[in-house]
């Protein structure tokens, strides 16, 4: 039987299997597999074969349709996404309404349809969109050296102090030592508000005690609460004398308490930011240039604090569950600090209009750009260092 008449006689012997009960199924498998020469076996899989699917929809117009464009949606997505640090699909979602309204101002006029498709869009279409567009990161080295010598004299304490109210605060340092922490270099110091997520950072040359009070003071002032309690690693940045009496001699004590030694996970909230706040800007270059200290805290106290705590949506934990060999967390919506602290009970009403204030005198775009600009500046004079650094200058 010729490649054509089979094709036929099959199509014509797929409607009667399919209109019959199975008595007359079996007898049709019967005569089927004597004409052909097929395995029974073969034969029901040709016999019972739905039609072929087209790419998006059913042949037959059955089927779930494609509810969102690829074409249109997808390229503002991409750059709404690069713009803000390559977001999860989750806190991209959360962060759309508030990056959507400005994004006409820079990247030109979309139709109203593709708006609604994006601030439709869920977590995990997100994600699958972007999936052939993402990116990996190294991790790099720790440049923390115990301070031994007031240890004893500084509590320590594992349950991240109240989570339920503005002021308890985590810091750390970063060092931006690129492979050898020998000599004089550029340090980061982040401080982490643990119920709102609110992060300040400054850049300072060494870390000397002094100075590092300097820079706490100045984080402090910048704070839009006030700081109740102060935990940090056991470094002997913070651990000396100098941050006790800052944190002591004052009308209403700030609780300092410290990590436990080699317990990272006991600091989790600011060393997350280390990574976020830091590492993503600047990477793990040696900074040997003290002029670029000032330029660091130019772009850490303005666009960075405005753009990270007003517009970067972040997910907080709220259980988690062994399951056998798996662990469940489970995380509640995502939020800005910024947002975190309007529905603060503990924040007042005078400082949450100040805050919503300022919350509408930004963009997120204008602020992504000026950031761009200050770290081109800034990377401009650490390639300059390193190219005299190779010539021995």
């Amino acid at each position: 039987m010729g490649r054509l008449c089979m094709d036929l006689y099959l199509k014509q012997l797929k409607k009667r299997y399919k209109k019959a009960n199975k008595k007359n199924k079996s007898l049709i498998l019967d005569e089927f597999c004597k004409t052909s020469g097929y395995h029974r076996k073969h034969a029901v899989r040709l016999l019972g074969k739905s039609p072929r699917k087209s790419k998006d929809n059913h042949a037959d117009g059955r089927g779930r349709k494609r509810t969102y464009e690829p074409d249109s949606v997808l390229t503002p997505l991409k750059k709404i996404w690069l713009a803000t640090d390559q977001m999860c699909g989750k806190r991209l979602k959360a962060a759309m309404s508030m990056w959507l309204p400005f994004y006409e101002s820079y990247y030109g006029k979309i139709s109203s349809h593709t708006k609604s498709q994006l601030l439709l869009m869920s977590g995990s279409t997100i994600d699958r969109l972007l999936k052939p567009t993402k990116v990996s990161f190294n991790k790099g080295r720790s440049g923390t050296k115990p301070g031994s010598l007031l240890r004893k004299h500084i509590p320590v304490k594992t349950n991240q102090c109240n989570e339920e109210q503005p002021g308890f605060a985590e810091a750390d340092t970063v060092a931006h030592c690129g492979t050898s922490l020998i000599g004089d270099f550029v340090w980061s110091i982040t401080l982490t508000d643990i119920y709102s997520g609110w992060t300040e950072n400054r850049a300072i040359w060494n870390k000397g005690a002094q100075g590092v009070v300097e820079v706490i003071n100045d984080i402090e002032e910048n704070l839009p609460f006030q700081i109740l309690g102060f935990d940090c690693d056991n470094g002997s940045e913070c651990l000396n004398y100098h941050l006790i009496r800052y944190f002591q001699k004052r009308p209403v004590p700030v609780q300092f308490t410290r990590s436990r030694p080699y317990h990272k996970d006991d600091n989790a909230h600011v060393e997350q930011k280390n990574w976020t706040h830091v590492r993503q800007l600047f990477g793990y270059y040696r900074i040997q240039n003290a002029s670029l200290v000032k330029e660091m805290n130019s772009l850490y106290k303005n666009e960075c604090s405005l753009l990270r705590n007003y517009f970067y949506p972040a997910m907080k934990l709220q259980d988690k569950q062994r399951i056998q060999s798996k662990v469940k967390k489970i995380h509640d919506n995502p939020k800005t600090p910024y947002q975190r602290l309007i529905e603060s009970e503990d924040i007042s009403e005078k400082q949450k209009k100040h805050l919503t204030k300022i919350y509408k005198t930004l963009n997120p775009f204008e602020l992504k750009a000026k950031m761009e600009v200050k770290l081109k500046r800034i990377f401009s004079k650490i390639d300059l260092q390193l190219k005299g650094r190779n010539v021995g200058i």
